[in-house]
């Protein structure tokens, strides 16, 4: 038996009142969390849900998250965890995709009325029987009169419960792409893939029993999911949940509750980096309690890194991985020399290629596709076998993403497949000029993408975000980066925004600077 569940039930059994949760005053320890995904199971097992059965979760970092989904698990059924901001549109397709036959949502709030968006896609979508509605209070009634809530399903279910046995290669989760290149598919990880990845946080660091992470990556996600939520339960560790990120709200947290360990993407160092009310806090207290922090998603500016790890006195360790690798490919351990701008080796059970267009590798130092095998890649695309047969051809996994390896095997992401702009007939990476420009003592945040032009096929602009009281015009930028790049790659276009658009993770969203421009 093979279940990802397990890594909730071993901490438990040997750390019941160790608190494993933590949200606002709350603390959940893992005996409670435990005996709560066990009622979601029986509650489950009541309503027929069988094994491999898919289940749909739309729900925001909050308690239930993990009791529902470490429940749905515990049924034998397939966890399909949905990005909590979708409309009902997009919810429909999921769930249709997927093949979900029951669907837990969250209320939401106000201004995010997810409640009502999930219900209305649930009521377009035959083939998902049963909607079951989170709410706030567990005990309170459904916002929408007729739904059941997680609440009644768990109502006189026993504590207690046989986790279904599940073999290693069956469905554990069903992780949806972002789309940026057509519909979202979804990659099916397996019990193994999911396991075998949460484990390599003893490889990647040392565990400590005295650990509590900062999540506020959505545990919808590969990284949240993954590396901070199974990894941390994995090791015993206690999670301090953050539905929102904001730096203000992070900080607080970091300082309440001794927070050990920080994952994140870029942008949210930047923004705690930047955020100017930063001193009230007890700063020398946060960075006396930090041991680790990791950094994935997208590529770390290095000036951001620098200037984070120097206020902090910590190191920030890169990672880098894919929804379809479970999501952790490359790290830049504890034990190893650490490559500031580099991803890090492969870790443990996983190799790591870079190749010409032919599937050849390329030399040391030059750049090619990132492809990967190993016990993180995931089965396939559900239902999509040419995108699948896409993916793996060679018999490897192919990132489309662009990187280059060094002589001791150390990975560098140089960017997107699809975000490198090609600018008469040369090839421009966007993250190297998006370096460079981060160098300007006015520019504390940029986005380079490329914009159709008649002459040279594309060209370079870059949307950039100013230090507080910086003042730079765009021709005195332009000149700058004249000055500092080749003439094919700086921008001869710059727009100054307040902020750029980000999605639920963090990531900048290009393809609306590309659309909005």
């Amino acid at each position: 038996m093979l279940n990802l569940a397990t890594l909730l039930e071993e901490t438990a059994r040997e750390r019941p009142q160790h608190t494993a949760v933590i949200f606002n005053e709350m603390k959940l320890p893992y005996a409670m969390v435990n005996a709560a995904a066990n009622q979601v199971a029986n509650g489950l097992a009541s309503i027929g849900i069988q094994k491999g059965d898919k289940v749909a979760l739309s729900c925001p970092n909050i308690p239930y998250f993990p009791i529902v989904y470490y429940g749905i698990l515990k049924a034998g059924a397939v966890v399909v965890p949905l990005n909590v901001l979708l409309k009902p549109r997009e919810i429909a397709y999921h769930l249709q995709d997927s093949e979900s036959k029951a669907y837990f949502c969250f209320e939401g709030t106000e201004q995010l009325p997810m409640g009502q968006m999930g219900y209305a896609a649930f009521q377009e979508v035959e083939s998902c029987q049963r909607f079951f509605m989170i709410t706030a209070n567990p005990a309170g009634p459904s916002p929408i009169e007729g739904t059941r809530t997680l609440g009644m399903l768990m109502a006189n279910q026993p504590p207690a419960f046989p986790t279904v046995q599940t073999n290693a290669d069956d469905t554990a989760v069903i992780l949806y792409t972002s789309g940026t290149t057509g519909r979202p598919k979804g990659a099916e990880l397996s019990h193994a893939n999911m396991i075998m990845n949460a484990r390599l946080a003893d490889n990647m660091y040392n565990r400590e029993q005295s650990d509590v992470h900062l999540v506020v990556l959505p545990l919808f996600h590969s990284f949240g999911q993954t590396v901070q939520m199974n990894s941390g339960f994995y090791t015993g560790a206690t999670l301090s949940l953050l539905p929102r990120f904001d730096p203000d709200a992070a900080l607080a947290i970091m300082e309440r509750d001794n927070v050990t360990i920080f994952c994140g993407v870029p942008t949210m160092y930047w923004a705690i980096l930047n955020y100017p009310g930063a001193n009230k806090y007890n700063l020398d207290k946060i960075a006396s309690h930090l041991r680790l922090c990791a950094s994935g998603g997208a590529a770390m500016p290095v000036e951001v890194m620098r200037a984070f790890e120097e206020k902090f006195n910590v190191s920030i360790l890169e990672g880098y991985g894919l929804s379809e690798t479970s999501p952790v490919a490359t790290f830049n351990r504890m034990d190893r020399e650490r490559k500031p701008g580099s991803v890090g080796i492969p870790v443990w059970g996983v190799d790591v290629r870079i190749v010409d267009e032919n599937d050849k590798d390329v030399p040391v130092g030059e750049l090619g596709e990132i492809v990967i095998r190993g016990h993180n890649i995931m089965k396939g695309y559900y239902n999509k076998p040419e995108a699948t047969a896409e993916a793996f051809r060679s018999g490897w996994f192919h990132s489309g993403d662009i990187g280059r390896i060094d002589e001791d095997g150390y990975i560098y992401i140089v960017d997107r497949l699809k975000d490198m702009i090609i600018r008469g007939g040369f090839n421009v990476y966007p993250r190297e000029v998006e370096e460079v420009l981060m160098t300007h003592p006015a520019v504390s945040l940029a986005a380079v993408v490329g914009m159709p032009d008649e002459e040279h096929g594309e060209e370079v602009k870059a949307f950039v975000v100013l230090k507080e009281g910086a003042n730079v015009t765009a021709q005195e930028l332009i000149a700058w980066s004249k000055a500092n790049m080749a003439d094919y790659k700086y921008p001869r276009q710059v727009e100054f925004r307040d902020t750029l658009p980000m999605n639920a993770t963090g990531k900048i969203l290009k393809i609306h600077l590309r659309e909005g421009a």
